[in-house]
């Protein structure tokens, strides 16, 4: 597999990029001017990974996955989705700033690396998996590599593995593995809502691993995470998010997850599972710590409600804050005419 290469940036994402820009300024001001409040103060460096913190490195302009290390307290692995070769940035969640900075090789040049995941065994999972430029590739890549006990740049030696979906090529943002088995899921991107793709037990380097769709969810998802017992999963779009309980891949519909505004394309439990990590993309992004959901609250939203495909309601979901008519306005304004963008031909 030789180096694959890509075409510019189509003018409909820049677009996109530019009106989820556009969300995230309006709808902040709007919160701020409703609820009163501007952003929760950055982690104090504690290292507990339990809140809020600003990722200081400049070097990290589209941090498009986030996983708790569960061996380095306090550490988060992030990475751009498209870099100038294949790294993974360890960091502080203290502090903000990078304390490692990990170069991949054994892989061939990445595509579009949407998300990161620690499986069993301090296993840092990769996935190559997005398809930006709308090119439908034939095959997609997971890396897999040790996460280094010591924290320091280094390079690692990575496993490459081939991907294919069984019915056919599809954009995806969301891969995960649960923390007990090992086994590794992938969440198609799609704006009327995706699916869990089931890979095999264990993924083999040596052949193509089929992904097989097993059941819907009901997001445009953009990230998702599994809690550190595997017994929940949360999925996040740009405006709204679901988590479910697992029930052993037969996913129960548990409630609705509040989500920052703005392009938000990340998502990770706190190593000890009692937050929910919300990050975004774009310079100096901020990741948000929220109560890990589960069942306290199970009253503010079932699993026999109503579909939250497209995210197009705006979050509003299990925040004890009411959010006011100007909020709900600028957000709905905005979701408006990002839907009108995405179908112009």
């Amino acid at each position: 597999m030789g180096p694959d290469t890509y075409a510019p940036r189509d003018g409909k994402l820049e677009a996109m990029r530019a009106l989820l820009g556009a969300l995230g300024a309006l709808g902040a001001t709007a919160l701020v001017a409703v609820m009163g409040a501007g952003p929760a103060a950055a982690a104090d460096g504690d290292g507990d990974g339990d809140e809020n913190f600003t990722i200081e490195d400049p070097r990290i302009t589209e941090s498009s996955g986030l996983a708790a290390s569960r061996q380095h307290p306090g550490i988060y692995w992030t990475h751009n989705d498209q870099d100038s070769g294949t790294y993974l940035y360890a960091v502080d969640s203290g502090t903000g700033k990078t304390v490692a900075r990990i170069t991949l090789k054994g892989v061939g040049q990445q595509r579009d690396v949407e998300a990161i995941a620690i499986g069993p065994d301090n296993q840092i999972y990769v996935g190559d998996i997005g398809d930006n430029d709308g090119v439908t590739w034939p095959y997609v890549w997971i890396y897999r590599l040790p996460e280094p006990k010591k924290l320091v740049d280094q390079t690692v030696r990575a496993t490459q593995y081939v991907v294919k979906y069984s019915d056919g090529s599809r954009d995806a943002e969301s891969m995960i593995v649960h923390p007990k088995t090992g086994r590794v899921y992938i969440i198609d991107k799609n704006e009327d809502g995706g699916h869990l793709y089931e890979g095999p037990a264990k993924l083999s380097s040596k052949g193509t691993n089929l992904f097989k769709p097993t059941t819907a969810v009901d997001l445009w998802a953009t990230d998702a995470a599994f809690s550190p017992d595997g017994r929940q999963l949360a999925v996040r779009g740009y405006f709204g998010g679901i988590w479910y309980d697992w029930n052993g891949g037969d996913l129960k519909r548990g409630g609705r997850i509040s989500v920052p505004i703005g392009q938000g394309e990340s998502v990770s439990y706190s190593a000890d599972g009692t937050k929910l990590m919300l990050g975004s993309e774009g310079a100096g992004s901020e990741v948000e710590a929220q109560d890990a959901p589960g069942d306290q609250d199970s009253d503010s939203a079932s699993g026999s409600g109503g579909s939250a495909q497209g995210d197009g309601d705006g979050g509003s979901d299990n925040r004890n804050v009411k959010v006011g008519a100007l909020a709900v306005a600028v957000v709905a304004a905005v979701v408006f005419g990002f839907r009108r963008l995405l179908r112009r031909g």
